[in-house]
């Protein structure tokens, strides 16, 4: 049976409806705080998940416990091709939720192309692997992110001037807008192994599943931003890879996801 996403008006703990056994996701960065709500959810729908963690103990006990998840402990980076490959092999969709560390070191040290990079290596996977049917690639980045291919009319020139100096300065904008415009330029709209959402969430909050809305373009500025529940990311990340309809519906582009107020 097929998900569908939140509506306005269900309950506030909606989950996805359960899923076929045969469906099997790719997480990577499944530790972080949306990472492990796309697992969680995932999961409780009867998805069969691989996550890929840099360490086990960073995973929560209801995950680790999970007859449906199955953890890799390995630095992606580091990983073999042939060990890769068989990682994305059977893999219906892949969801990133990759970032980098918050500190000093995590934010101004290397890697400093961690996102693209692993993204980069997960689509040459499947690339080699030539799945008779396109694994769906989603990615989740931020609202700081430009759409690739369409203007942005909401970003202002003090708004695009800012930006130009934090991707200068700051490599996780500098990488989160260089995952877009390769998922753009190198897999398009016609590839025949890979298909791709990227995500971009605005400010990132705790909280339950509620109502939420993906638009297109960017709807706030940054510096008026609006709220992002990550349970909300979480489960319309989830919504693209076990819902074929809202898959079609934004295959190739990259919705910026907020709550709804009130």
């Amino acid at each position: 049976m097929a998900s569908r996403p939140f509506r306005a008006g269900e309950p506030r703990r909606a989950k996805l409806r359960a899923q076929p056994i045969k469906t099997t996701v790719l997480v990577i960065g499944g530790t972080g705080r949306t990472g492990a709500r796309v697992v969680q959810q995932l999961a409780d729908a009867g998805v069969n998940v691989r996550a890929i963690v840099r360490s086990r103990a960073k995973v929560s006990q209801a995950i680790a416990e999970s007859p449906r998840v199955t953890l890799i402990e390995a630095d992606l980076l580091s990983l073999s091709d042939d060990v890769l490959r068989d990682a994305v092999t059977g893999c219906d969709a892949i969801i990133s939720c990759l970032g980098h560390v918050m500190s000093v070191r995590g934010v101004l040290g290397p890697p400093f192309d961690l996102v693209t990079r692993a993204v980069r290596r997960l689509c040459d996977a499947v690339e080699v692997l030539k799945p008779e049917t396109p694994v769906k690639v989603v990615v989740m980045t931020s609202v700081s992110v430009n759409h690739p291919d369409l203007p942005e009319p909401a970003r202002s020139s003090t708004q695009r001037a800012l930006l130009w100096v934090l991707r200068g300065l700051v490599p996780p904008a500098r990488d989160n807008q260089a995952v877009a415009d390769f998922l753009s330029a190198r897999i398009g709209s016609a590839h025949a192994y890979v298909q791709w959402v990227v995500v971009r969430p605005d400010t990132l909050l705790a909280g339950d599943v509620s109502g939420y809305t993906p638009h297109e373009k960017l709807v706030s500025s940054l510096f008026a931003p609006e709220q992002s529940r990550m349970a909300n990311v979480a489960h319309f990340m989830c919504s693209l890879v076990t819902d074929a309809a809202l898959w079609e519906t934004w295959r190739g582009k990259c919705p910026v996801v907020v709550d709804r107020k009130g």
